[in-house]
């Protein structure tokens, strides 16, 4: 997947927004600021991504060459990745549903409504 074609999947998640942060970097939340994936990542300009993980899964991913715990978020176990990224498109299609699925797990009831995606 391109920058831009990951900029609108993540948009075309429930809730999803993007806004700019920090400089350059695209940054895609819930509910207004719940981040659940940032572009360009560090200002690297070359499409770096992170994204937030379940923490059953985040030793495995760092593991993986080519995947590093995220700079400053990892404690909230988020990974990062520059281009070309060491997934699959539909690898990393599932990773940004996963994580937008963390963030909208860990909102108030009330909020999450219309957020949630139904798992097949």
């Amino acid at each position: 997947m391109t920058p831009q074609q990951i900029a609108r999947f993540c948009l075309e998640l429930p809730g999803a927004r993007e806004d700019i942060k920090w400089g350059s970097n695209r940054v895609f939340s819930v509910a207004g600021n719940k981040m659940f994936a940032i572009l360009d990542f560090l200002d690297s300009g070359h499409g770096a991504l992170a994204f937030k993980v379940g923490p059953e899964l985040f030793l495995g991913y760092v593991d993986r060459p080519g995947i590093r715990p995220a700079p400053y978020l990892a404690r909230a176990f988020w990974i990062s990745m520059q281009r070309p990224y060491p997934m699959g498109d539909a690898e990393l299609r599932e990773a940004l549903i996963r994580s937008h699925q963390l963030v909208v797990a860990r909102l108030p009831k009330r909020q999450r409504l219309g957020l949630v995606l139904e798992t097949s």
